[in-house]
């Protein structure tokens, strides 16, 4: 059973269905809505979106940073997909500049 996709998942950038280990996969990531907006071979300029910094408070947390600005905390994974962030907990500081779709 599919679940119904929200306004700010990944579906929205289109999904693409891959083979894995004999597994049918559903995934954004490869789709063109997906690598026009977060990169590929062919990323977006870093400088047509908003920059800032993280505020004390709001270090190692992309779900309070993406309701800041999103109105969503599910919409976390964009916070960290732009900013090629792996580990909040090691790259998401109170005073990094980030960037936002």
């Amino acid at each position: 059973m599919m679940r119904k996709s929200r306004k700010d998942g990944r579906s929205q950038y289109g999904l693409v269905t891959l083979t894995h280990k004999g597994k049918k996969l559903v995934t954004t990531v490869g789709s063109k809505g997906y690598e026009t907006n977060f990169g590929g071979t062919n990323p977006p300029a870093l400088s047509t979106h908003t920059v800032g910094n993280i505020p004390f408070g709001y270090h190692h947390r992309p779900d309070l940073i993406a309701d800041l600005f999103y109105n969503s905390a599910s919409a976390w994974w964009r916070v960290c997909e732009i900013n090629n962030i792996f580990d909040v907990f090691e790259q998401l500081n109170s005073g990094d500049q980030i960037f936002l779709p």
